[in-house]
């Protein structure tokens, strides 16, 4: 399997989500499937025990996926000080075209969120941004067309606990 880099961040988030999912998900599912089966004497004609098995297995494969994408991973720590967008950072940037100002953090791919402002080092955005300092010019062909970001300013992920 190909390793895969994930920030520390990103890490702790599939673990604790791997944790939740293990532990209490599959109980309440199981729950749910003994009830409907209590409740009726031909389960698979019951409702709620065939839409608690279908949660039960997309549960499970969430679990598989989440355990292949960490046993893949390998946590990539940004070069501390060095001055350049690394995997791990928050990265500011103004759009030269709309004057927009907008916050991003380089992540793995696994942990990308652009809704949560988590971008792919290895989306078009991440590559162009990665490796460039404060005030560098940054130039991207999105899939609107052409865009032109200035770094603004790139921080360090705060340390970890």
């Amino acid at each position: 399997m190909n390793e895969t880099l994930i920030t520390p961040a990103g890490l702790l988030r599939l673990s604790d989500e791997l944790d939740r999912l293990k532990s209490t998900g599959r109980d309440e599912i199981a729950e749910r499937i003994r009830h409907a089966v209590s409740t009726d004497a031909d389960p698979t004609a019951n409702s709620d025990y065939l839409a608690a098995r279908e949660e039960q297995a997309v549960h499970e494969w969430r679990i598989a996926q989440l355990e292949r994408r960490l046993a893949a991973a390998r946590v990539a720590e940004p070069d501390a000080g060095n001055g350049v967008v690394d995997l791990g950072e928050r990265v500011l940037l103004r759009d030269l075209d709309t004057g927009a100002v907008h916050e991003y953090e380089l992540v793995g791919s696994f942990e990308a969120d652009p809704a949560a402002g988590r971008i792919s080092a290895e989306s078009p955005l991440g590559r162009a941004l990665f490796g460039l300092g404060a005030g560098d010019l940054a130039v991207v062909d999105a899939p609107k067309g052409r865009r032109r970001l200035r770094i603004l300013g790139i921080e360090q992920p705060a340390a970890a606990a």
